[in-house]
């Protein structure tokens, strides 16, 4: 499938010139529209690259200056990502790696490029503290906040009732699906449950018929899945076949995908997923993504509403707030990287400002600090009704008398292992 280039970004907005004389912000997403995660990760880069789309042509770009909006193709792989970093870091005022694995080979790399990382809703979650990691942010939610989130869905509010359960952890065996293991082994160790991590394979995401017969055996109360891609239709048929209790399944964020569950249709129903983002049709932004976006032929996507796509425009829209908090910051259009950083430091997105971008309850307000770059904004349960996903739960959020010590014990330790490990001591 054809990316959106910067050639024909210019294109699109009536900009002269070759790719490389196009002006503007400079704002690269290592995409991954081919390989086995290409099924998700398509809406959500189609999403990203509408919303900077429709401010180009709507509003003439963000303050004045036009979004340059390249996507450079990972296939999410790690070694391919760390490649497009290094192409398009020296004009670039961010890196978006849309992988935990290439999050974490390009994180020690900012302190020296001085090139904000946003990883929204993903990555490795100590970046909430913005002591230690002073380039990274991943708002408005990290992997710990879902899996304690997940959990306390579970629990119906009362963590004590979790004693003698047994939970299975199906995640894909990649720095992703590792990511929530430290938060719900304490949690497990604190709340007195049982933990059951089941790994896939890369090649195992389309058969986990293994898998399967393990829960089969296990027979655990609940299956929390952090599964990305192929894995997740995979598991969902999986579970359907074995009859597991789909009340019971629930994914994280990135395993609520609707075309996953429109495979299984009504076989799915009850599955659920948590999500930070949450489809609005009738949104004034989504009238906007139309006039200025489809209706132009300027767009790749054929479904705007779902849960994906819609995530996309959220996470964008994250994006070009930054940008706008850092030209109001320091009084210029054309900003740097580390102005961009400045600007990622101080999301203010509330209630008021979300009316105003006509995005009403398509995320939760949210806000960054110097010592906060997640915002830890909350997230909602959502369930596949057997057509779609609809919303399961008021808004839910993370218990931070349990994740902010696990946080900075665990930014502590990646800073003494990566010595000389630059901290912002002023940082409160």
């Amino acid at each position: 499938m054809k990316t959106l280039t910067r050639l024909a970004l210019a294109a699109a907005i009536g900009l002269a010139g070759s790719a490389a004389t196009a002006e503007g912000i400079y704002t690269p997403n290592l995409s991954y529209r081919t390989g086995p995660f290409a099924a998700t990760g398509i809406p959500i880069m189609n999403g990203q690259a509408d919303y900077m789309t429709m401010l180009n042509a709507r509003d003439g770009g963000i303050g004045g200056a036009m979004i340059d909006f390249e996507e450079c193709e990972t296939g999410y792989s790690t070694e391919k990502g760390v490649e497009c970093y290094e192409r398009t870091k020296a004009e670039a005022v961010v890196t978006q790696p849309w992988s935990t694995g290439i999050t974490l080979q390009v994180l020690p790399k900012t302190n020296v490029d001085m090139i904000p990382i946003l990883a929204p809703g993903y990555g490795f979650s100590p970046m909430a503290n913005g002591k230690v990691f002073q380039w990274a942010f991943n708002p408005p939610a990290s992997y710990w906040d879902a899996a304690s989130m997940i959990m306390q869905y579970i629990a119906d509010g009362d963590m004590e009732s979790l004693k003698g359960k047994k939970i299975v952890l199906l995640h894909l065996d990649h720095p992703f699906g590792k990511e929530p293991l430290p938060v719900l082994e304490a949690m497990a160790e604190a709340y007195d449950f049982e933990l059951v991590p089941i790994p896939v394979g890369l090649k195992e995401m389309q058969n986990q018929s293994a898998q399967w017969l393990q829960i089969r055996r296990e027979r655990p109360d609940n299956v929390v899945m952090w599964g990305w891609g192929a894995m997740n239709a995979g598991a969902i048929t999986e579970a359907v076949k074995t009859k597991f209790p789909m009340e019971n399944f629930i994914g994280v964020w990135w395993a609520g995908h609707d075309e996953d569950l429109k495979q299984v249709g009504q076989d799915g129903k009850g599955y659920k997923s948590i999500s930070w983002s949450m489809p609005q049709p009738d949104a004034p932004l989504m009238a906007d993504i139309k006039e200025y976006v489809v209706d132009a032929g300027l767009s790749q996507q054929e479904d705007l509403n779902s849960v994906f796509y819609q995530r996309g425009l959220v996470i964008s829209m994250m994006l070009a707030e930054a940008i706008r908090a850092a030209q109001e910051m320091h009084g210029v259009t054309e900003i740097t990287a580390a102005q961009l950083r400045d600007g990622l430091e101080n999301l203010n997105i509330t209630a008021e400002r979300l009316e105003e971008l006509g995005m009403t309850g398509m995320v939760p307000p949210f806000s960054t600090s110097c010592s906060n770059h997640t915002g830890h904004s909350g997230a909602w349960m959502l369930e596949w009704d057997g057509e779609k996903f609809v919303q399961a739960s008021d808004l839910l959020a993370a218990d931070a008398s349990f994740i902010t010590p696990l946080e900075e014990e665990k930014a502590a330790e990646y800073a003494e292992a990566n010595a000389p490990w630059p901290v912002n001591e002023s940082c409160e």
